[in-house]
């Protein structure tokens, strides 16, 4: 378990989400348009400092920046009101269930909970202790709920946002750059919950659009070569969902991937940046960002995180990696904006 660091950061920047996105989070797009926004202003107890604990899954791009967001978001209402201290799991889901549990022996007003494993562990832990989580596909797969009970809200502490991008927008992009493909091939992690739901679901859509779809999971970091290269042999495009294991292989994924001339879509731009030739992609400092705002909620006006909606990202831009498209000889179209590269 290595600490990060802890309250930090102050920036300004307004978001507000909403509905869009799984079978699940559709039925309750309608009734967010009828919720209240999200209150700019606050009765704060300014003699109380909040201590907020941050368990986030594993270091990469996308959850540094959800972070982040978060941290800016409560630092923007609260000021020196908040301590928030910041543990990153390095991958391990045990380290999750040790990080949360730490957190709740000394009693923090909140858990955020960066990427799937975290909210699991932190919803083991607690049942009392508000929950906000971000970077999570589909909060009704990951806490177990069924989509036939799901009503836009848990249900219980927790709540937060969503990174699912519009899944059948992404495999509507993977026909647009490669008609003439006939074998689509999706890596992911088999640990992940919300990796086997993206998968489940764009499998669907590219089936509908006449490709042979086949699934190649790794178990770890460990196997992740020797499965992209098993991929890359049977397949003329690979699809990488949202998935923390790949966003933190990326470069063993494009090292395979690239030599094999296989491109890949990605679900993110972390991983596009690593390893992918383009993306449907959302900003992971902007669901981190609202999601700090309704920490605040919580924290300062006594929201219940059981009744507050999930809330997804507004919009998606398509992106693309131009040193690998350089690197394959593929030209993409011109509504495609270059992810800026370091």
């Amino acid at each position: 378990m290595k600490k990060l660091l802890s309250v930090i950061m102050a920036s300004a920047l307004a978001l507000s989400l909403v509905a869009c996105g799984t079978d699940a989070a559709a039925k309750k797009e309608a009734s967010n348009d009828s919720e209240p926004a999200v209150e700019e202003t606050a009765t704060t107890d300014d003699s109380k400092t909040y201590n907020v604990g941050v368990i986030q899954l594993v270091q990469h791009p996308a959850l540094d920046a959800a972070t982040e967001g978060f941290q800016a978001a409560l630092v923007d209402k609260l000021g020196s009101s908040v301590n928030i201290t910041v543990e990153n799991a390095s991958g391990d889901n045990s380290t999750c269930a040790t990080i949360a549990n730490s957190f709740v022996s000394d009693n923090v007003d909140l858990i955020m909970a960066n990427a799937t494993p975290a909210l699991q562990a932190s919803g083991t832990a607690t049942s009392t202790i508000p929950i906000v989580a971000t970077s999570i596909t589909d909060y009704a797969t990951a806490l177990g709920i069924s989509v036939d009970d799901w009503s836009g809200a848990t249900g219980v502490n927790v709540t937060g946002t969503s990174d699912l991008a519009p899944l059948d927008g992404q495999a509507e992009m993977l026909k647009e750059l490669f008609p003439d493909a006939k074998e689509v091939g999706i890596i992911y992690c088999s640990g992940e919950d919300n990796s086997k739901f993206q998968a489940g679901k764009i499998k669907g859509y590219l089936e509908d659009y006449g490709y042979t779809v086949s699934e190649y999971t790794f178990s770890d970091s460990s196997d992740v070569a020797t499965v992209v290269q098993s991929a890359c042999g049977s397949s003329d495009v690979l699809y990488v969902p949202t998935d923390n294991v790949a966003a933190s292989c990326a470069e063993t994924i494009n090292n395979v991937a690239v030599t094999a001339k296989v491109p890949i879509v990605a679900g993110e731009e972390g991983i596009c940046k690593g390893c992918g030739i383009a993306t449907l992609s959302i900003s992971y400092y902007d669901i981190g960002y609202a999601a700090g705002l309704m920490a605040y909620e919580i924290l300062a006006n006594g929201a219940d995180p059981a009744t507050m909606d999930i809330q997804y990202a507004p919009e998606f831009t398509k992106e693309y990696n131009p040193t690998i498209a350089e690197q394959l000889g593929i030209t993409l179209p011109d509504d495609y904006v270059a992810i800026e590269m370091e």
